[in-house]
């Protein structure tokens, strides 16, 4: 065939969508027809972190407001993953801190010795609040931020996460732009140490990670919150303190269909099962944005060799007829619902 009739065939064949090239654009529409899932929290949310205690599901998310202006933060809880009941402000910045009064963002939950820490961001600083209660009411710890830029740590002190490993140490990790890593002392609100740098490739914000099998999975979100391609990467290391090795492909959560900005997530276990759920905020649908955003829930899973699996945003992790079937055991109610897929 002559170069002549290749191009005056090309844009046939485009408009028939037959012959020269399989043509993108009827798996983009029926992918735009999909309905994506309803969010699981009502109202305007982002930023979850999803934690298990006891026999109880909690979320902590960051409540949007114009311009990210935020200045309270609430708790859901749920028995099941499907039902989840608003349990009511846990910290209000502009009335419980001398020190911040807006901007309150991006918050992380822990236990240890039957005390909760409540590690936030307000106004481009981490803070730590303590309670009896996962529920609260939360009080200011310190009486003062837990971190603050400096020169020696270039990029904004926010979005913090705190992780207690196998043998009792503590770790607060946090950073936008770049990824650093404190020790805790056992009191969890005392620093120890100098921070360690731990920046992967592509790292914008939004850290978490879990231990699977003696590895140590750190995830974190690229790009601004306010990009449609707004997305979730992973790394594994052998150390809390890395460094941390990158697998090819490794962006697990991205735009699909009507679903963009899928990131700042966060990751749960179904307590004595290999179950495993992420959580993470996409823009409204409708009419959404990096301001306008609502939480959502997926399955996660793991390919044999460690690998994790693509998330698909569009894919329910539970059937409409799955209820959780209301009952007072986290983990039966949570798998009997995921097998009802």
């Amino acid at each position: 065939m002559n170069r002549r009739l290749i191009c005056l065939l090309f844009p046939l064949c485009a408009l028939v969508g037959t012959g020269c090239v399989d043509s993108p654009v009827p798996a983009m529409t029926s992918e735009m027809e999909i309905e994506p899932p309803k969010p699981i929290l009502e109202g305007y949310t982002a930023d979850p972190h999803a934690v298990v205690f006891d026999d109880t599901f909690y979320v902590y998310p960051t409540s949007d407001k114009a311009n990210w202006q935020t200045t309270d933060f609430s708790c859901w809880s749920s028995k099941d993953l499907v039902h989840w009941k608003n349990e009511g402000m846990i910290l209000d910045v502009a009335r419980d801190l001398s020190w911040a009064n807006v901007r309150a963002w991006a918050p992380a939950m822990i236990r240890r010795d039957g005390k909760y820490f409540f590690y936030f961001t307000a106004e481009q600083k981490i803070g730590v609040a303590v309670s009896d209660r996962p529920i609260g009411k939360f009080v200011d710890a310190l009486g003062r931020p837990l971190v603050t830029p400096s020169p020696q740590t270039p990029g904004q002190a926010i979005d913090p996460f705190a992780f207690i490993d196998d043998d009792g140490q503590a770790y607060l990790y946090y950073g936008q732009q770049n990824l650093y890593a404190y020790k805790l002392r056992p009191d969890m609100i005392t620093l120890d140490g100098s921070p360690t740098k731990m920046t992967p490739p592509h790292f914008n914000e939004g850290i978490f990670m879990i231990k699977r099998d003696g590895l140590y999975y750190f995830m974190w979100s690229e790009h601004d919150a306010r990009d449609v391609h707004y997305q979730v990467a992973y790394g594994i290391s052998t150390s809390p303190l890395g460094p941390i090795e990158v697998p090819p492909d490794n962006v697990i959560l991205q735009m699909r269909g009507k679903v963009v900005g899928t990131g700042h997530h966060s990751v749960i276990k179904v307590p004595g099962t290999e179950r495993w759920y992420i959580f993470y905020h996409r823009h409204a649908i409708p009419n959404g944005s990096g301001y306008i955003r609502e939480t959502c829930l997926s399955p996660m899973e793991f390919e044999p060799d460690g690998s994790i699996k693509k998330v698909d945003p569009l894919a329910p992790a539970f059937t409409e007829d799955s209820d959780g079937d209301g009952g007072a055991d986290a983990t039966e109610s949570a798998t009997a619902a995921l097998r009802a897929r």
